[in-house]
């Protein structure tokens, strides 16, 4: 059985509880990181890190531990975990207790959970997977909030069209990003991700240094009948690396097949990640 970190104690997973009084609990006020492991190794730990700290101050959330303190933890969260050797691992600031149910108390909880990177079908990666879009935008896109609920209801209506997941769209058609991960396309050789009111992922962050010296980038906005119109569409996100995309809504993406410049930059990508665990070791 796993072994979670739960405000200041490692404990079995069926042992993880918080208190009903943490505003995680009644109030979804909280913040989380997540980020993987490949056989036992942190990808990219200090930018989720960094991303972490950064949610919990756009929303008002004080972090008492240091970067230190908080590397220490997860790190050794993952030691007592050796069995899973290719990890997911969320790390979580909540509200913490609140004697009223509703004012935050400067009580912050910490808690480190670690479970098995989920295995995708290969038919995703082979064929490509088919998406929908949702008018919705996040209410503070730059933050990794607990806040969960509209990305939830927007998942249950791509499962009821087929799709594996739901890009966001603002008022202008603007395409911003999907409920867990960024999207890119590829328009006459040329790799073009959305730039405002988004998270930016990690994998996007890797992906775009990768590409940046193969391909000509652009980094702004993205109308949605652009991204109909691409030759290449793929989403990205920490478990799912790069996933092809051949449909949205309706409308089928240049062939209908994962695109040749795809597959190119996925390899890029396995390398790029190959290259950074063997330096991290």
């Amino acid at each position: 059985m796993a072994i979670f970190y739960v405000d200041g104690r490692y404990v079995p997973a069926d042992q993880a509880v918080l208190p009903v009084t943490d505003l995680a609990v009644l109030r979804g006020y909280g913040v989380f990181d997540l980020f993987r492991t490949y056989n036992g190794k942190p990808f990219h730990w200090p930018a989720h890190l960094e991303r972490l700290i950064g949610s919990a101050r756009r929303i008002g959330l004080t972090i008492p531990w240091s970067w230190e303190e908080l590397t220490g933890i997860v790190m050794e969260t993952i030691r007592k975990n050796p069995e899973i050797t290719n990890a997911y691992v969320r790390v979580v600031i909540t509200g913490g207790a609140s004697s009223d149910f509703a004012t935050f108390e400067n009580q912050p909880r910490l808690l480190v959970l670690i479970s098995p990177i989920p295995i995708y079908p290969d038919w995703w990666y082979q064929k490509g997977v088919k998406l929908i879009t949702l008018y919705q935008e996040r209410n503070i896109p730059d933050a990794k909030s607990i806040d969960y609920i509209p990305a939830a209801l927007a998942m249950k209506k791509a499962r009821q069209q087929g799709a594996v997941e739901v890009l966001y769209l603002d008022t202008a058609r603007q395409v911003l990003e999907g409920t867990s991960t960024n999207v890119f396309l590829f328009s006459k050789g040329t790799l073009i991700t959305p730039a405002e009111g988004i998270l930016s992922g990690i994998t996007r962050k890797v992906v775009i240094e990768t590409a940046r010296p193969v391909f000509p980038l652009e980094i702004r906005e993205v109308l949605l009948k652009e991204l109909l119109a691409a030759d290449e569409v793929f989403i990205t996100g920490t478990s799912k690396g790069i996933v092809p995309v051949v449909q949205v809504d309706e409308i089928v993406i240049g062939n209908g097949r994962p695109g040749t410049r795809t597959i190119q930059l996925t390899k890029m990508l396995d390398v790029a990640i190959g290259r950074t665990i063997s330096a991290d070791a």
